[in-house]
């Protein structure tokens, strides 16, 4: 048995990517951890969303740490405030969207690995630890990219959610 180096990161510190309009920092990646698993904080602006999508090789698991996010999966759906967590199971079609009042933050912990991968593949390196400028966005280039990593495309993204009410929100399906 081979024993893995420890990593340890300050808050700006890792290898920082501009990844569809968000700022995706690998912490842990599958060279780090022996394929095991990836791990990945999101910054991501309010209104961000992926496509409705599954993966074929990923478990997903989102621990909120800023701002909030709006999780659909499997037929659930939830708003997960600072310490709210989603498990996403591979195979089950899932989206989210970033509903905290400017930014919000996710650890984003993927199992096996390839993830940070994924994240290179469609992402650019960034030098500083804020937001990326917004670019347009090739669905066509993400359709091709989450082919590759045998992420499925399954859907647009959600409809921009409604504001809060009462500590929560409704997805889009609320307002229809």
């Amino acid at each position: 048995m081979s024993l893995q180096t420890p990593k340890l990161f300050n808050p700006d510190e890792g290898e920082h990517y501009a990844f569809l309009n968000t700022r995706s920092t690998i912490r842990v990646s599958g060279a780090d951890s022996g394929g095991v698993l990836t791990v990945i904080e999101l910054l991501a602006p309010r209104g961000f969303g992926p496509p409705l999508h599954s993966h074929q090789v990923e478990d997903e698991l989102f621990h909120v740490t800023e701002g909030a996010l709006w999780v659909s999966c499997g037929g659930q759906e939830q708003v997960l405030e600072v310490g709210g967590t989603a498990w996403l199971p591979k195979g089950l079609p899932h989206t989210f969207q970033a509903v905290g009042p400017q930014t919000t933050r996710v650890l984003q912990i993927t199992t096996p690995a390839q993830f940070e991968d994924f994240t290179r593949a469609l992402g650019a390196p960034m030098s500083h630890a804020g937001l990326p400028d917004p670019v347009q966005i090739d669905p066509g280039e993400v359709a091709r990219v989450c082919a590759e990593f045998r992420i499925d495309v399954l859907g647009p993204p959600p409809a921009p959610l409604d504001d809060a009410v009462g500590g929560s929100m409704g997805g889009p399906s609320a307002s229809q």
